[in-house]
């Protein structure tokens, strides 16, 4: 039985396919504590989960586009479990304390997870737009012209409701356009489709799997947000955040801001 080869004549193919020497030269902490390279380390992992998660959601976009709900559900259920390691890499950061913390937080100037361009196209793929959270990219206009492309689309759940107007469902014409470019409002007609689809929880019927994987999704992303909360209480407490924001306050309206909101309202309903 030979062994694996070990003699190439240029650059390993795991390194060529992996890109694993360029991800490990990427690290370039701004002082010598330690602790730094945990917290920058875990920042570019979370940047890549969200890059993943987006993939699979506008994969997902794509198959619902094409009234495909069983082919949907697979990059959806990938996406719940990409969601779970994004949930777990904060763990990586548990040891920090708010003396940890302040060894490097001045050296990080204006840099805060508020201005992850790639956390933004997951919101609004989510369906959490805000034209104002843009701003900061509008001296970096290829990501500006990115994330206001993203904001007028159609979020995964405008894709979602389309198809149950498709499906027969009453859903008026304006409900179909209401979320491409604005704060969503949540509509009674989704509501009630939602209420009816649930009454009908047969493992062969889509839309009900199609449900339960998107509220999967809008639970493991509201997990994301709880453990980046309670992370920043532990490390600042209440301080003002280094981009600025309010920190912890800012973090906690934001949660107010429910993923899919009808998938969950009509609950209270069934």
């Amino acid at each position: 039985m030979s062994g694996p080869r070990l003699d190439f004549p240029d650059q390993v193919p795991y390194d060529a396919y992996v890109h694993a020497s360029t991800l490990h030269s990427l690290q370039q902490p701004l002082s010598k504590d330690p602790g730094e390279m945990s917290f920058l380390m875990v920042s570019q992992v979370m940047e890549l989960w969200f890059g993943l998660a987006r993939h699979e959601l506008r994969e997902a976009q794509r198959l619902l586009r094409e009234d495909d709900v069983w082919g949907a559900l697979a990059p959806l259920r990938r996406t719940r479990l990409h969601l779970e390691g994004l949930v777990a890499a904060w763990n990586g950061l548990r040891w920090m304390t708010p003396s940890d913390f302040n060894r490097f937080r001045d050296l990080l100037g204006e840099a805060s997870g508020f201005q992850s361009a790639m956390y933004r196209h997951l919101e609004f793929l989510l369906g959490l737009k805000n034209e104002a959270l843009i701003r900061p990219f509008k001296r970096q206009a290829d990501l500006h012209d990115e994330l206001a492309a993203a904001l007028a689309a159609p979020s995964l759940w405008d894709d979602v409701t389309a198809v149950l107007a498709r499906r027969g469902f009453d859903i008026p014409a304006e409900v179909l356009t209401a979320g491409h470019a604005g704060e969503y409002v949540p509509s009674p007609a989704v509501e009630r489709a939602w209420v009816e689809i649930y009454r009908d929880d047969r493992a062969d019927n889509p839309l009900y799997l199609l449900g339960e994987v998107l509220a999967d999704v809008a639970e493991e992303f509201g997990l994301w947000r709880y453990k980046h909360l309670t992370a920043v209480q532990r490390t600042m407490g209440n301080k003002i955040g280094s981009g600025g924001s309010s920190g912890a306050a800012w973090l906690t309206r934001s949660m107010g801001r429910v993923v899919f909101p009808e998938l969950w309202s009509a609950r209270t309903v069934i």
